[in-house]
Order: structure tokens, then sequence, then C-alpha cells
């Protein structure tokens, strides 16, 4: 056996009975549970502008002393525009992940989960469409992407996806708990609920699979015993969580509210000491998986 070889089966994933069995479970759900989204929901002309287009308490001012400087007029806008940048950053993440799936399905080392890959890009496919589909219409646009790129470091392939998939993991986990919420709010319209109640169904199967991968991937790279490499994942979920938050805080979404110089309001409305506990509120579920699989630390 030649080195590259040898050091590709040292790499590749290994998946024991837990994510075979995730696997048979979550792909029979999948297949049972398909709908049609090209058909499932009614696009009206127009979502009324004076109502919330997010929940309040998921707003980033909420809470904030800056809320209360804002006129109604303005509040109501920037729920609207708050709406568009988390269905925007909906759009860009599933982009990132479904190109990141693609390239290991059916790839060796990846038999096991390939089914569920399948189901996987194509649900996401289509909740791209129907997230870019309700900012196409109701806001004319999609956000840019302003995700933040971490500095490009050789790994090995265990710690690559490691990251990768808890990069996929953590990203959907956030956006389920905006999901969860919004489609219980009886002050959204119907739309808003809708899209979100869709998405929520189909998420909370892509979050038990996510869950099951990166607890088997942190399993192997901590029996590789490479202390620089087990660190290192350790930081980035820490940094990605921290960045996945920051992007909730959009200029775009202040700018078009018409809040008056969006970059100071967002560096004060970031700094207040009451979002704190919304961050917490927003990451929990994330973080005590990771502290759970022995990730983070417990305290």
């Amino acid at each position: 056996m030649s080195t590259a070889t040898a050091t590709a089966a040292a790499d590749a994933p290994v998946w024991d009975e837990e994510v075979a069995a995730a696997v048979t479970r979550l792909t029979a759900a999948a297949e049972n549970e398909y709908y049609n989204p090209y058909q499932t929901f009614e696009w009206p002309e127009r979502i009324p502008e004076g109502a919330l287009w997010m929940s309040e308490d998921l707003l980033t001012v909420h809470g904030t002393a800056a809320a209360a400087e804002l006129s109604r007029e303005q509040y109501l806008a920037l729920s609207k525009w708050e709406s568009i940048n988390f269905y925007s950053l909906n759009v860009h993440g599933i982009r990132e992940l479904m190109q990141e799936v693609v390239r290991r399905i059916h790839a060796p080392g990846y038999e096991i989960p390939t089914p569920f890959f399948h189901h996987f890009l194509g649900e996401e496919n289509e909740h791209m469409w129907f997230f870019a589909e309700f900012c196409l219409r109701y806001g004319g646009r999609l956000f840019p992407d302003r995700s933040m790129a971490f500095p490009g470091e050789k790994h090995s392939a265990r710690l690559d996806n490691f990251v990768v998939f808890s990069r996929i993991l953590i990203f959907e986990q956030i956006v389920d708990h905006f999901n969860s919420k919004m489609a219980a709010d009886p002050a959204l319209p119907d739309t808003i609920r809708a899209i979100n109640r869709v998405h929520h169904q189909d998420e909370s199967r892509h979050i038990a699979f996510g869950a099951q991968l990166v607890r088997a991937l942190w399993q192997r790279l901590v029996e590789a015993g490479d202390e620089r490499e087990t660190a290192h994942g350790r930081q980035y979920v820490e940094k990605y969580l921290q960045s996945s938050i920051q992007q909730l805080y959009s200029v775009d979404a202040y700018r078009d509210a018409g809040i008056p110089d969006p970059l100071a309001f967002r560096a004060r409305v970031i700094a207040d000491p009451a979002r704190q506990a919304a961050h917490a509120a927003i990451t929990a579920r994330t973080t005590a998986f990771y502290r759970r699989i022995g990730v983070l630390d417990a305290a």
C-alpha cells in the first residue's frame, strides 16, 4: 500500500451503528413525508407593510435601549428587512452546504450516509428556492453574502470533515431556532408562518442526521490523537458560533429600515448587555450538543 493510500485510509470516516440506523430511519422518513414545494405555498401579491414580518423576540433590537429610539414605522420596517436578511442568509448558507455535500456524495468512505445525502440535497435545493422566492417577491432582492471567511490552513481530511459537517449542523440549528418560533407565532402573516413551518419539519431530519455525523467525526478525530487538530476543531466551533450570531445584525436591514448611521447603530445594538441572553438562547441547543460530545467545555 502506498503512503498516499495509507493516509487516505486512515483519514476516511468511520461510521458506527448509530449513524447507519439514523440513515435508514431518516431516509424512510424523507420518502414518506415528501411534498412538492412548488405546489405547497400560496404567494399573495404582497405582505402587509404594517405587519410584523419576524417574531418580536427574534429581532436584533429586542430588549435593547436602541429599540425605544425607533418609531413604529421604523420598527415594523426593521422586522421586514431582518426577515429578508434571515432568508437571504438561508439561501447563501444552503448553497455553501450543498457544495460540500456534493463533494462527498458517493465518494469513498461515504457509502453509508450517501442514501440520505440524496434526500438532503433535494430538500435543501427546494428550501433555497422558496427562501429566495420570498426575498425576490417581497423584498425585491437578496441581501449580499457577508459571511466571514476564516483563514485557510492545511489540515487532515479528518479535521476538514468535522469542520464541514459542524458548519452545516450549527447553521441548521440556529436557523431552526428561528423557524420553530415563527411557525407558531400568530402575530405573523400566514405566508411567513408557512415557510418557517415547512422548513422546520424538514430540518428536524437534517439536524438529527448532522448530529450523528458530527458525533462520529469528532470521535474519530479524538481517537487519532492529534491534540493540535482537536484544539483547532474546538476553536473553530466557537468561532463559527460567534460568526453566525454576527450575521444576524445586518447593516443592510438597518439601512433599509430608515435607521440613520446603520453601522454605528449595529455596533451599539450588538454591544447592548441585553443581547447576551438572546445569543445564549439562539445557540443553546448547539452549545449543549457540543458540550455533550466533549467539544466544548461543560462550564
